[in-house]
């Protein structure tokens, strides 16, 4: 890693950007070992954050998605699978002139999550808010015990 003249001076962005590098790595490195987080794609130029939650009728997906478009996100439910893709897209070279720092990733993202049995996939519904996509996936009812009567 290359040190620039602007980094020298700014040692807590050198050591964020040392510590993002490593954590990519083990990130990688952890999933080749162990298959861990399928969510993530290794095509995928970057992972949006994932908050999963749990109530007793449904479960919550949000994922920070700023400076994406609604019609940019891409949501399939195929065999218990939740897919989510899209793409953030780049800035022209012209409106990159006069930048001092660029952080922001850009290009597409994909993840996939795996929906236990009991989530109803005809009923879920996604909105967006503030620059985070929630989905809200519920729960099937519970299947009440039905009384059989005895024929005589």
């Amino acid at each position: 890693m290359a040190l620039s003249r602007n980094q020298l001076y700014q040692p807590l962005s050198l050591l964020s950007q040392f510590q993002n590098d490593i954590n990519q790595l083990l990130e990688r490195n952890y999933a080749e070992d162990q298959d861990a987080d399928s969510s993530k794609v290794v095509t995928s130029r970057w992972s949006p954050a994932v908050d999963i939650q749990e109530k007793e009728d449904r479960f919550i997906l949000k994922a920070d998605l700023p400076g994406i478009a609604a019609e940019d996100i891409d949501i399939t439910m195929d065999n218990g699978v939740l897919t989510l893709k899209g793409e953030r897209t780049d800035e022209s070279e012209e409106e990159r002139e006069g930048y001092h720092r660029i952080e922001r990733v850009r290009g597409s993202f994909y993840r996939r999550f795996s929906l236990p049995d009991t989530a109803d996939a005809s009923r879920i519904e996604a909105k967006g808010k503030n620059g985070v996509l929630e989905i809200v996936i519920p729960k099937q009812e519970k299947a009440q015990p039905k009384k059989i009567e005895v024929k005589s």
